[in-house]
């Protein structure tokens, strides 16, 4: 069942109002309602194909919903996308770690661009077991290190939304548990996660919206 939807609430930070998307001539989820305030997180759910990525990249301004519309405090967010792409950090399945630049590099030009604090750098390497691969050109990571190097992008950004596609994929238990304290962190100081996952991620008091049901109902 959907999470309820508020979008004209005070308490609702970040709302989706009977959203649709459409792709390649067919529906791919269709009347989609969530609202969440500040600490929450959302996890998304479904088999392949139901939606979750999409969903992720509508939340994310990146694709435009055919019908329904997002909103922020509010306040409709395609009255100002620029706003709304300056508050969220989106993990999706690429990687976006440049292969030329060293790990650290990589994690500072980031930084720079999101106008977060240099001096977290170190400690967002560490965190991910990054930082004696610090000066390491980004084009001898393994998979699983690529994706810890995401991870520490998004933790460094000072964004109130994180939007994560599938986060913990290639990652080991150990890395899997500072992804989980971090969204925990992320959380406790009031931003808001929404998680697209196959895994078991442990995110107390998650609301969850399964996608595949969403389909189910459509049908």
């Amino acid at each position: 069942m959907n999470p309820p939807a508020d979008p004209a609430s005070p308490v609702a930070l970040f709302a989706g109002s009977r959203l649709c998307c459409r792709r390649g001539g067919r529906d791919v989820f269709d009347g989609i309602d969530f609202a969440l305030r500040s600490g929450d997180a959302l996890a998304l759910t479904g088999p392949n194909g139901s939606g979750k990525s999409s969903l992720l990249r509508v939340m994310a301004g990146l694709l435009p919903p055919v019908a329904g519309a997002l909103y922020w405090q509010g306040a409709p967010v395609a009255d100002d996308p620029e706003a709304h792409r300056a508050r969220l950090a989106y993990l999706g399945h690429l990687d976006a770690v440049k292969p030329a630049l060293g790990v650290a590099e990589n994690l500072r030009f980031w930084i720079d661009f999101a106008g977060g604090d240099a001096m977290a750098c170190d400690a967002t390497l560490e965190r991910f077991d990054l930082l004696d691969l610090a000066e390491l050109p980004a084009r001898y990571l393994s998979a699983g290190q690529r994706r810890r190097l995401a991870l520490a992008r998004v933790v460094a950004a000072p964004r109130p939304l994180w939007l994560l596609d599938e986060p913990s994929t290639g990652l080991d238990r150990r890395s899997i548990a500072a992804l989980e304290s971090a969204i925990a962190e992320h959380r406790a100081s009031g931003g808001t996660v929404v998680v697209s996952t196959h895994a078991a991620l442990n995110l107390a008091g998650a609301r969850h919206l399964d996608l595949g049901a969403v389909a189910e109902d459509a049908a």
